[in-house]
Formats: structure tokens, sequence, C-alpha cells
């Protein structure tokens, strides 16, 4: 839908279908979606939403931290605007496939739908740190929440558990699915983390083990795990972007989503109860994912980190700012030699992809900010820039762009930028430290902080760019 109209409605299922002339298609709720967001309905709901069997897969949503999204998207019965933001100009288009929106604290509500036999997938967008788990991927369970979690289900002291996070509410949940008698289900996280799929596996059955031998051992036979590999840049939304959404659509829109041309979405995994078409919208199904991760994860990943830090450094705010500076689109350039020495390029066509990475790094139209790009930075270059980097040394070469990064999140670091990060106590404390320069390293990738040759060459780093 891209004309735009004179009046202006709230949008809601009735006002559209009044205005198009036709009924709006609510389908079941078959899917639940733990961490709605921006993300989510930019990528996993567009999907489902252009799937060939789209009218038999509605999504039952769930707010993570904030209850905020459900509160916006309930009045307008799920429908939200997609803004696709391209450098010729938007188009948008009202995407009907979240058919319910609930808080993420509701437990009753999620209990409701995953003990019912129709329910078929979990999909998950809640960020690495909300799996509370630890590097061997256990449960944290110094984490106070976790912790808690463990105590509510185990030994409840009145009525029902109330647990806080993520996982101890699908625990719960899927515990009443088993004594329900329903079959099998599919948990799909969509979070950028290598082999998320096996990360939560490991990270479920620990916490169910914990709690329930049995549970564990039902978790084991009937859950499976889809590894996913996800792909669109989304920017926050801002009241201007409200504006466009209502002058394109003629609906007033509290939750608009705005997001790039290019998406992708590399799945592998079994789902027992079934799943939406989603190859028919452009979903790829493969049987080994690690390149497809590595692909995106070190070259638009990576790249963004670089550019986040490095950016921010030389006063830039948006990744199109930073790519208009020659330094450092050099510098983006220089990583992405390092990552396909460490890739199968033919096998990924890189070469399109390097093409394809520029051309929306240029898109000056989305305005993906750096300030949020570096956020949780001890998590995201642990994945993103140090694998390469461990490489390239392995193999006798320096990547003087991988030194970049991590010497820039330092030097911000140090110098007090405020950037959000889980890790933000031990962050602080290695900071204060009389070796400030190798416990930042070591926070990122032990194993960075004991090569002495990387080590000074990240200290030198830092020195230059703090004076």
């Amino acid at each position: 839908m891209t004309t735009a109209t004179t009046s202006v409605v709230r949008l809601s299922r009735a006002a559209l279908a009044e205005r198009s002339g036709s009924a709006v298609v609510t389908a079941p709720p078959r899917i639940v979606h733990l961490g709605l967001g921006a993300f989510h309905r930019a990528h996993q709901a567009w999907y489902t939403a252009h799937a060939t069997d789209a009218a038999d897969w509605g999504i039952a949503a769930f707010t993570g931290r904030s209850p905020k999204a459900a509160e916006e998207l309930a009045p307008q019965d799920g429908l939200y605007t997609l803004i696709e933001r391209s450098a010729e100009g938007d188009t948008a288009e009202i995407v009907t496939s979240v058919v319910e929106v609930n808080d993420g604290a509701d437990i009753g509500r999620l209990v409701e739908l995953l003990i019912e036999p129709t329910t078929a997938v979990v999909t998950l967008t809640i960020t690495e740190p909300a799996y509370r788990l630890r590097a061997d991927g256990q449960p944290n369970l110094d984490d106070p929440d976790v912790a808690h979690d463990i105590e509510s289900i185990s030994s409840p002291a009145s009525g029902a558990p109330r647990p806080s996070t993520v996982l101890g509410r699908l625990i719960v949940a899927l515990d009443a699915r088993r004594r329900a008698g329903v079959g099998g289900i599919a948990i799909v996280p969509c979070d950028n983390i290598p082999d998320n799929g096996e990360l939560v596996r490991v990270g479920l059955t620990g916490l169910a083990r914990l709690i329930s031998s049995v549970l564990a051992a039902w978790i084991e036979q009937n859950v499976s795990f889809v590894t996913t590999s996800i792909d669109r840049i989304t920017p926050r939304t801002t009241d201007a972007d409200r504006e466009t959404a209502a002058a394109l659509t003629g609906f007033a829109d509290a939750a608009p989503v705005v997001t790039e041309p290019f998406k992708d979405w590399v799945l592998s995994g079994d789902f027992p109860a079934g799943r939406p078409a989603w190859e028919s919208a452009g979903a790829t199904f493969v049987d080994d994912i690690e390149p497809f991760e590595r692909r995106k994860l070190w070259l638009l990943n990576g790249a963004h980190s670089l550019l986040a830090y490095a950016g921010l450094l030389r006063g830039h705010t948006t990744v199109a700012e930073a790519m208009n500076d020659s330094e450092c689109r050099g510098w983006v350039r220089e990583l992405w030699d390092a990552d396909a020495r460490n890739l199968p390029a033919a096998e990924l066509q890189l070469d399109d992809y390097r093409t394809a990475l520029e051309d929306r790094f240029d898109n000056a139209r989305i305005a993906h900010q750096l300030a949020q790009i570096a956020m949780e930075g001890s998590t995201k270059l642990r994945v993103r820039i140090a694998p390469v980097l461990l490489a390239e040394r392995a193999a006798g070469r320096d990547v003087p762009s991988g030194v970049r990064a991590i010497a820039s999140w330092i030097a911000l670091t140090l110098d007090g930028t405020e950037i959000t990060d889980a890790q933000q106590d031990a962050i602080a404390s290695a900071a204060a430290s009389d070796e400030p320069v190798r416990r930042l390293v070591d926070l990122i990738e032990p194993e960075l902080a004991r090569d002495a040759d990387v080590l000074a060459d990240i200290g030198a780093l830092v020195s230059t760019l703090r004076a």
C-alpha cells in the first residue's frame, strides 16, 4: 500500500476492512513469539504474512522487558505499518500476521497457548543477555532472577509459579504442554548468536534439569531447536515515521516499523508440529547453517561494530555517515578481506554479498544509529570480531581493522562514554584496574588477552585514539 489518503483513522482490523472493502483474515494463533519488538515485526512477522499459507498461521506475541509494545498494538488488533525505506523513497504496507499481543509477564496466557495442539512454533527475539546463560551455555545460577525462577518453579510458595526470565516462563509453559499430553513443538531463536538453536537447547534443558528430570527428558524427546541466521536492518521508529505511515496509508499507527528493502532468513532444523511455508516468502532452509551464520556475523555485524566504535570516535552518528568517511570505508573493506579468507567465498557468493552490504550501508535514508549498534559491545565483539582475529593470527597474519574495532570500544569505555552492556559491572572494574586494556580484552576473548602482540597493538591504538 503506497497511495496517500486524505482522511486518517486509527488503525484496526475493522477500519482496515472498511477501507479495503473486504474482510481482514485473522489467522489462528499457531506461532507464539517472545520478545515483541520492531525487528520481529520487520522480519519473522513479515515472512509469516507473506507465506502462501498465511491464513493458517497467526502470531500471538509477548513483550520482553517492557509491556509498551503490547499497550500500543492491542488497540490496533496487532496490526502495524511496515515502512520499507530505500534510497529512492518509502513504501508502506499493513502487516496482519500478529493476531494477539500480550504483556510478557502474562504466564497464564502463555500456558493457554502452549497447551493447544495447534500451537506449533515458538520464536524468540530477546537478545543474548536475556537468556541469562554462562559462557558454557548453562543457566547462570549467580543471576538472582535465575535463582528466583528455579525456586519459584520447583516449589512455588503459593499458587502458580511466577518466573521472571524468558527461559523460566518457557519452562513453565512447556511443562504445562507435557502434562496436557500435547505433542512436540519447535523453538526458533532469531537472535544474532552463533548456533542459536543449540545455545537455547543447552540453556533450556539445563534449566529444566535443575527443576524436573521428567520435564528435561520430555523436552529432549519432544522439542526441536531450530538454528537461524537473520538479517534486516530495523532502526528505531521516530515521530516523523509515524507521520509518514499516516500519509502513506491513511491510518494513525502508534507503532509503525521502518526497515530496509533487504531481508534474509536462513533456517536449519526440524518442525515436529509443522510450520508456515516461509520459503514461499524468500526464507532459505539448509542442512548446514554455519557458513551462512559466519557470513552474516562477520561481514554485516562485524562491520557494524567496527563502524559503531570507530565511527563514534570520529564524530559520526549513523552507519551511512560513517561509510561516507573514506577512512571508515577502508577499514570495513579491510575487515571484509580478512573475513573472506576464512569463509567459502564461492558457496556464499561473497563478492555479491559485499556489494549488497555497501549499498545497504550507503542508504542514508535508513538512520541506523551507531549508538544503538554499540550496545552490548563485550558480547558482540566476542562473536563478530574475535573469531576472525584469532583465525588470522593463527595463520600468521595481522588484522588491523579487527584490532581497531576492539581498541575503539576500549577507548570509548575508558573515556567514560555511556554504552549499555550487561557486563557493565565487570567492565567498570576492568576499566578501573591497573591493566585496563588487558582486563577489557579478556572480557571479550581471553585467548586474545594472552596474545602479547595483539595486546600490544590494541594498547598502542587505544593510546593513540584517546590522545
